[in-house]
């Protein structure tokens, strides 16, 4: 089979914004929702701020009962609200606990990069090391094994379709979404949840603190801290949330009359295989190329349809590189390169769920059309300047605009690009 697959609904939590409406008007502002966290400046973390989503405890209050909040880490409060909210977004009502109906046409993809390290670092190493093991309670183990989140939507929204979590690094989100898009279009399943989520942690975060690849230059200026595509970037800043789409057969929509934000055209996976560059941490540019070119042909269109892009573009010496692969991959001058735009600048990098939330921010646009700001690089790199019109500095009203690209490039040299197409009947 070969079934078009489109988006029917959504759901974020972000650092600058809960929910659609909150995000987009964000998003369009050019906020952003990076803030000092006290307790890494307590630690003595060299970067002292994080993108955490507002009032999330508050939030999980108003979804879960008082069971459900003490079974779940913030990994999985932050992927069930998204997911619910995308599954009520897609016009379904949110099952309830004594309804003994299965969705059988219905799966999710739901990844993490990290998952429950918190639990593990919060619970379970000092109750274990203490001799406190029985203590640990009864749900230690959903809280911490990396089916966690998505097994816990499950068993929300009785699921009853392959249910699984990928984990690919930085490309967890968006590899999720091209998994949930292949066994919708092979006739496995007539809709999947997809997407990532990662939790808010100094535990999650240490490490990256250890490697020296976050920023520490801005712990003054928090909003200032996150620089994509500038000359003084200084790191990535870490993030934390979760998004998730919920896609559907083109058919299966027009049955039930779906409101469709959009068409997932294609997308690609690949990895650079550690070599020509490439390495547990850095890309391999050959193969990232190749994801980008893939991802066009897979999708059936030719670069000069694309209208906008949605970088990985992290704030590390990466940025360069990855801007001039686009380029090379889609043929462009830098007369010609396609705006193109970091949501990271707003949010931090949330690592598992970077992809799936870039990709939320990806389908606002389309929807509203606009290409919102890349934030904090009014001094352009010298190796991106020749570049520099292709960057927004505000918002860009553009409501010729159809289609969107977008990639994740992760530890461990593993890549990903997917193409949006805003629907039209």
């Amino acid at each position: 089979m070969n079934r078009r697959v489109v988006i029917t609904g959504m759901g974020v939590v972000a650092p600058n914004g809960n929910g659609l409406e909150a995000y987009e008007a964000a998003l369009r502002a050019g906020v952003s929702g990076i803030r000092h966290i006290p307790l890494l400046q307590e630690l003595k973390f060299g970067c002292t701020v994080a993108g955490v989503p507002p009032d999330a405890d508050a939030l999980a209050g108003t979804y879960f009962d008082e069971d459900d909040l003490l079974a779940m880490n913030s990994n999985q409060r932050f992927g069930c609200i998204a997911a619910v909210d995308a599954w009520t977004d897609a016009g379904f009502e949110r099952p309830e606990h004594g309804d003994d109906h299965v969705y059988w046409e219905a799966g999710a993809v739901i990844g993490t990069g990290v998952g429950g390290l918190d639990t593990a670092g919060e619970k379970l190493v000092p109750m274990t090391d203490a001799g406190r093991v029985r203590r640990m309670g009864s749900t230690i183990v959903e809280q911490i094994m990396g089916s966690g989140v998505s097994a816990r939507v499950s068993g929300m929204l009785a699921l009853g379709n392959q249910v699984t979590s990928n984990s690919s690094a930085c490309s967890t989100g968006a590899e999720a979404i091209v998994g949930g898009y292949e066994r919708i279009k092979n006739g496995l399943a007539d809709r999947m949840l997809c997407g990532g989520s990662e939790g808010s942690s100094h535990y999650i975060w240490a490490g990256f603190d250890a490697m020296r690849v976050l920023a520490r230059k801005f712990n003054d200026e928090p909003e200032k801290a996150s620089r994509p595509l500038s000359a003084t970037a200084a790191g990535f800043i870490p993030g934390s949330g979760a998004a998730i789409l919920h896609l559907e057969s083109l058919e299966n929509a027009e049955q039930r009359g779906a409101r469709i934000y959009a068409e997932l055209l294609g997308g690609s996976l690949n990895c650079g295989g550690h070599r020509q560059g490439g390495s547990m941490t850095a890309p391999n540019q050959t193969s990232v190329r190749r994801c980008i070119r893939e991802a066009v042909a897979n999708a059936g269109i030719t670069s000069d349809e694309i209208d906008a892009i949605n970088g990985h573009l992290t704030a590390t010496v990466a940025d360069p590189r990855e801007v001039a692969s686009w380029a090379a991959a889609l043929e462009c001058t830098p007369e010609t390169l396609p705006l193109i735009t970091s949501t990271k600048s707003m949010i931090g990098h949330g690592l598992g769920a970077a992809g799936a939330m870039e990709s939320v921010a990806c389908l606002l646009m389309l929807q509203g059309g606009f290409v919102h700001p890349s934030i904090n690089c009014e001094d352009v790199h010298a190796e991106i300047e020749p570049y520099a019109a292709s960057i927004p500095q505000q918002v860009v009203e553009m409501p010729e605009l159809r289609t969107i690209i977008k990639a994740g490039f992760g530890f461990g040299d593993v890549n990903v690009c997917v193409v949006f197409r805003k629907w039209s009947d």
